[in-house]
Formats: C-alpha cells, structure tokens, sequence
C-alpha cells in the first residue's frame, strides 16, 4: 500500500482499498475503484466502490452499508428481477424460487451517481453461458432501474 493510495477502513464493510490488476509482464494496473471483501452466511462478498480517494468514496459508504445489512431480501429482488426480465410471460413461483437459489450475489457495486449494481453467479451454469453474468442495477429507493447480463 502506498501513501498515494489510502485505505478506508470501515467499521462495517472493513477495509477498502484501491483495486489493482498485476499483468504477467510486472505491470500493475490500478483501477478507478476502491474494493473489499465482507463474510456473509452464503460466503465472501466482493464490494466495489467507484472513486480514485477517499473522498470521492465515503459519501457512498451509507449506501453500501444499508444494501448489506438487507442482502438477503436484495438478493431475492435481484434474482426475481432477473427471471422476470427475461422470461417471455409472467415466471412461474416455482421458478423464482429455482433461480433464487441458482444465482448466489458475488458482488456489490456502487457508482458515483448512487446506483447500486447487484452481481450475480449462475452457481449451476445452465442460465447464462459461461463468461457472462446477470447484473440488477437499483436506484433510490431500490427500484430496479435495470438487468443486464456482462461479460
């Protein structure tokens, strides 16, 4: 860690630093995010916070922490709204309950702007191929503003 990247420790999400890819080649990229990892009952959560300092970063750790303190009920919401934009009709319940237990949250995201996007895995590879992934990007309030499926 060096002084041109501080740290923010949390006293709910931990500690938080600046995220960095090392290459093959020696070469570290840095990343215009801060990242975590927090323990939950259904594992390691990765957390990403948009911003380059601490500063740019704290104003959106309330959020965060409000999102982690609900994640069960907001992984549920995010698995439903999942099934529900991709479905041709109305999902059956039996099926919002299959895809609640097949796609487990990886990953919290957090932009600048407020919104929160929800990562989900595919635990049983048989709804997304491999490489992509379901993600619930939630306004104010939680409303879904949008699912999109990333590579």
């Amino acid at each position: 860690m060096s002084e041109q990247h501080p740290v923010v420790d949390d006293p709910t999400l931990g500690r938080l630093a600046r995220a960095t890819t090392d290459l093959e080649d020696g070469i570290i990229l840095t990343h215009d995010w801060y990242a975590g990892t927090i323990e939950t009952d259904a594992g390691d959560l990765e957390l990403m916070i948009e911003g380059t300092a601490p500063s740019q970063i704290t104003p959106l750790l309330p959020r965060v922490r409000d999102v982690v303190a609900r994640i069960d009920a907001l992984q549920r919401v995010a698995s439903d709204a999942v099934v529900t934009a991709f479905s041709t009709g109305e999902p059956e319940p039996h099926e919002l309950d299959e895809a609640a237990e097949d796609l487990t949250l990886e990953t919290i995201e957090a932009a600048a702007d407020g919104t929160i996007v929800l990562h989900l895995l595919d635990t049983c590879g048989s709804h997304f191929p491999e490489g992509y992934w379901p993600a619930v990007h939630l306004g104010e309030g939680d409303t879904i503003e949008q699912v999109t499926v990333e590579s």
